[in-house]
């Protein structure tokens, strides 16, 4: 916990008056859910005067003692609880956060914060879509050519038609990843020439230490979870692919997580837009693609070892994602 950096947000979360500018941004409601309008909150805003903020990637803190209505975003928004805790609500659940959890929520996802006392403070980082690179995104999907399971998510949150999706992240105080944060306001609000690509390079590090985090999750917080009737998040079951490639089938995954396999196989399709043997064969080309950049394996025993038997289906596959064959794609990457 970093007092020096707390206390520079508190000063910047007081508490806004809903009634005061509720007229004038009616013009901003695009729907109504249950009655309740939900607006349409395309301009990131500067703390301390509210005028607009150009920065492609900023930061806000959450106002205390405040009403905020259902909104979406045209950009990401990572959101931070700081200190205390706060509650997370979609049209469709309630999500309670506690100190140093993550939500990332996507595109057009509908949500808003419940109120927040004086002793809460909650980070908002707005991600707008040209803040990162395709050589910065290099770093989520491993290579430029194949994209590994997980990498997905953060496709899915981007998207303009993301379908209310978002992921929380339980940290657990990580050290490095609260050190991470703090140092990313610290950039932010104290910037130099080289704060922006510093705070460029440390969201991309926040993601990857999230993915880490989450990937290590153990079979107990999962079984917790389902006892709970609360639904697997589609991240820890993209990680489960992301691990158990080799082997995986449809049926082995869905008795560990205790779904029916047509539901399973149904749900992934929903909230991807792909097949459960499409994600399989994503990942095996991420991996086999991996292989052959780096190694001098046999192409023989890279099939083998990402679980296809034969080696001919694995160049079949090969071409349908990549455009070419393996030979050719380690004659590419490793002159």
């Amino acid at each position: 916990m970093n007092t020096e950096i707390l206390e520079l947000l508190h000063q910047n979360n007081k508490s806004r008056n809903w009634e005061e500018i509720e007229d004038k941004l009616k013009p901003l409601i695009v729907k109504k859910i249950d009655g309740e309008p939900v607006y349409q909150f395309y301009e990131t805003l500067k703390d301390n005067n509210l005028e607009k903020n150009k920065q492609l990637i900023s930061i806000s803190t959450q106002p205390i003692e405040s009403f905020v209505p259902f909104h979406i975003h045209n950009y990401v928004e990572i959101m931070v609880v700081l200190l205390g805790k706060c509650v997370v609500e979609t049209p469709n659940e309630m999500i309670p956060m506690k100190q140093d959890e993550i939500i990332i929520m996507g595109t057009q996802t509908i949500h808003k914060v419940q109120k927040i006392d004086s002793g809460t403070i909650v980070m908002n980082i707005a991600l707008k879509k040209a803040a990162f690179s395709l050589s910065d995104l290099d770093f989520l999907t491993h290579n430029k050519d194949t994209h590994s399971v997980s990498s997905i998510m953060f496709s899915l949150l981007s998207s303009n038609n993301s379908g209310g999706a978002f992921n929380l992240f339980h940290t657990n105080h990580d050290k490095q990843v609260v050190d991470t944060i703090y140092d990313i306001i610290s950039e932010y609000y104290q910037p130099d020439n080289y704060s922006n690509p510093i705070i460029r390079l440390e969201i991309l590090e926040l993601i990857l230490r999230l993915v880490r985090i989450a990937s290590k999750s153990s079979v107990l917080q999962i079984q917790k979870k389902r006892q709970n009737n609360n639904e697997i998040d589609l991240l820890t079951l993209l990680l489960y692919i992301e691990k158990n490639y080799e082997t995986i089938t449809l049926e082995k995954m869905a008795k560990y997580f205790g779904f029916n396999a047509n539901y399973l196989s149904s749900y992934l399709k929903k909230k991807t837009g792909y097949t459960f043997v499409k994600l399989v064969q994503i990942q095996r080309i991420n991996v086999a693609a991996e292989y052959l950049a780096f190694t001098n394996a046999p192409i023989e025993d890279i099939a083998l070892k990402v679980g296809y038997e034969n080696p001919s289906y694995l160049y079949k596959i090969f071409r349908k994602y990549i455009g070419g064959s393996p030979t050719d794609y380690r004659n590419q990457h490793q002159k």
